[in-house]
Order: C-alpha cells, then sequence, then structure tokens
C-alpha cells in the first residue's frame, strides 16, 4: 500500500519531496527523477586503476540502492582529473546524480597549493573508497639496472610521465627530489595503458604504475626488474626484494613522503558536490558500505587482480582532514616539488 501511494504522489509531481521527507524510494529520483540514470565520471581513461574501479562499482552498487537505478559511466580525463573534480563541483541538478571518480594525486595538489587549485576537498562529499593503488616502479632488465642505487649513478634514464597531478607523476617526483635519482620524465602520455606502450615501443626506459596494471607476462619472463614499491605491504608479485619507498627516505622527510604517496592509500574514491542533499549522500554510503562487505563485489575485484581496501563516506572525510592539517613546512615543500 506504501509503495501504490508513493505512485500517486508520483502521478501529481510529489514524488520528489515525499521522498526527501519520509527517505523512501530511489536515491536517483530525489535529484535527477524517477527512472534517471545515475552518471560516474570518471576522470583517468579506460585501462587503469581509477577507470577499472570506477566500473568494478558501477557493476555492483545499483544492488544495494532502492530501485536498482541504472548507472552510466563518462570517462573525462585531463589536467591529472582535475576537468572530472571541476564537472562534479558546476554540476547543477538538471544534470542529475553525478558522482566523481579521480585521480587521488590530485588531493596532494590542492591541498598544498590551494591557490592554484582552488579545490577544498573538505567540502566534497565523500561516498568511500574502494581499494589502493599499489604502485612500482621499474625498469628494462636488459638496461642492468637492478636497483636505485644503480640507477642513481646513471643519467638520462627516460620515464613515461603523463600530466601534473597524477599517480606516476607524483612518483618520479618522489624519486628525482627525495632518492635523487637524474632521470628524465617524458610527459604527455594520456594514462597507464599509452604508458605501457610507449614502454613496448622503446620510447621510455620504465615507468610506474599500479602492479595491477603490469603485463603479467613482463614479470614472469624477466622482461624488467621492479625497484621500490610505494606502501609498505607486500602483493601479488612482489616479495621482500623491492625495497619499501619510506624505508629508503630520510627521517626529515619521512612526513613528505607519507603526504607525496596518499594517492597510493586513497585509490578509488568517489565524491558527490556538496549540494547533494544529506539524505541522499547517507543512502550512497550505505549502499557503498554495504557493496564493498559483500562476497560477490569481493568476488569481481580479485577477478581483476584488484586488491579491496575499503574505507567509508566517514573515514575519508577524517584521512583528508589530517592531511589539511599537515605541518606548513611539509606542504609547503611538497608545493614547490609539485611544481616542477
Amino acid at each position: 500500500m506504501r509503495a501504490r501511494r508513493v505512485l500517486i504522489l508520483a502521478l501529481v509531481g510529489g514524488l520528489a519531496g515525499f521522498l526527501l521527507k519520509f527517505g523512501t524510494g530511489a536515491v536517483v529520483a530525489e535529484v535527477s527523477g524517477p527512472g534517471a540514470p545515475i552518471n560516474f565520471i570518471v576522470g583517468m581513461p579506460p585501462g587503469g586503476s581509477v577507470d577499472v574501479y570506477a566500473r568494478l562499482v558501477q557493476r555492483n552498487l545499483s544492488r544495494f540502492l532502492p530501485g536498482q537505478p541504472a548507472i552510466v559511466v563518462q570517462n573525462k580525463p585531463g589536467a591529472g582529473s582535475l576537468l572530472s573534480v571541476m564537472a562534479i563541483l558546476n554540476s547543477r541538478p538538471s544534470d542529475g546524480l553525478m558522482v566523481g571518480s579521480f585521480s587521488a594525486s590530485l588531493i596532494p595538489d590542492a591541498v598544498a597549493d590551494p591557490q592554484r587549485f582552488r579545490i577544498d576537498f573538505r567540502h566534497l562529499r565523500f561516498i568511500g573508497k574502494v581499494g589502493e593503488d599499489y604502485r612500482v616502479c621499474y625498469v628494462r632488465s636488459a638496461s642492468g639496472i637492478h636497483s636505485l642505487k644503480e640507477l642513481a649513478a646513471h643519467s638520462g634514464f627516460t620515464f613515461a610521465a603523463t600530466a601534473p597531478g597524477t599517480s606516476g607523476n607524483l612518483n618520479l617526483v618522489i624519486l628525482k627530489d627525495l632518492f635523487k635519482i637524474p632521470l628524465k620524465a617524458v610527459q604527455g602520455y594520456e594514462g597507464s595503458a599509452a604508458k605501457r606502450l610507449a614502454f613496448e615501443r622503446g620510447e621510455v626506459d620504465g615507468d610506474c604504475g599500479g602492479i595491477e596494471s603490469i603485463p603479467s607476462d613482463w614479470l614472469a619472463s624477466g622482461k624488467i626488474n621492479l625497484l621500490v614499491r610505494f606502501l609498505p605491504d607486500l602483493q601479488g608479485p612482489v616479495d621482500q626484494s623491492v625495497p619499501f619507498g619510506g624505508d629508503l627516505t630520510d627521517a626529515a622527510d619521512r612526513q613528505l613522503y607519507d603526504f607525496l604517496t596518499t594517492p597510493e592509500r586513497l585509490s578509488g574514491m568517489f565524491l558527490v558536490p556538496d549540494r547533494v542533499p544529506q539524505q541522499t549522500v547517507d543512502q550512497l554510503r550505505h549502499a557503498f558500505d554495504a557493496m564493498v562487505a559483500d562476497p560477490d563485489f569481493q568476488s569481481d575485484a580479485r577477478r581483476l587482480g584488484f586488491p579491496v581496501a575499503a574505507l567509508s563516506g566517514s573515514e575519508l572525510d577524517h584521512e583528508i582532514a589530517q592531511l589539511y592539517a599537515m605541518p606548513s613546512a611539509v606542504l609547503e615543500k611538497a608545493k614547490m616539488l609539485l611544481r616542477e
């Protein structure tokens, strides 16, 4: 009977207000109108971890939302994901419910240099995050380089790069400025797939990327040598022979290292603009939390080879607040490095 009363109210144009007051019905109806899809705006091109996590959530989240609305993915790469986040910020109610997924590397830039980026992530509404971006740097094994120490003794090694504010570029900042590696970054590749192709073609000598995005045969055949990992735990083919970057960092720079590797820990984040009603945010968060705990979702992630290291929206709020509370000296140094 209650569902029938809701339908009657919809026919007379009162459904949105009724749902907002009583918390019943499809989330999308509150923002976009009944039957409208949720639009996922993905700030990176297909093939990388940001896109894979977004499509993983696309396939699974709807099952936990009232009405099981359709979810449509739109890739909007550019300026290290900045274009996608700006699209979310500037969206209007007539655009429907827009959920953003972007390169977490944009966050250190925005926190350290607010005058330049003019995005305060404390004012966006986080739904949750799915995993982590387990990143490594590697070179072609034929180069004869087996360690960062050996790499530091050679100048002119080229590494593929995309744009400032992306994870790969942040990794190169760490290599050059914290580990003093005299590498040359070749800029302009659109994403991880383009960088892999450049490596295959011999356009570059090395790259930094997510371990799950590296072709398994490159590792099995010994085509590449892994030089460093940016997170402390071990995953997949990475063992203790691949040093943890934090252990290679001087004590005075450890906070800076942790700040610059924020994207590795906060991969697969989802957010909505602050215009979205709190009730809708709460429903999305509840659905997200239920999804990441679901065995079918976890099985889907394992099939892709992507780790699930989820955080709730409220936990992400805390993580973001801690970044903004970093000592000013750390933020100023990060700002200088990120502008290089």
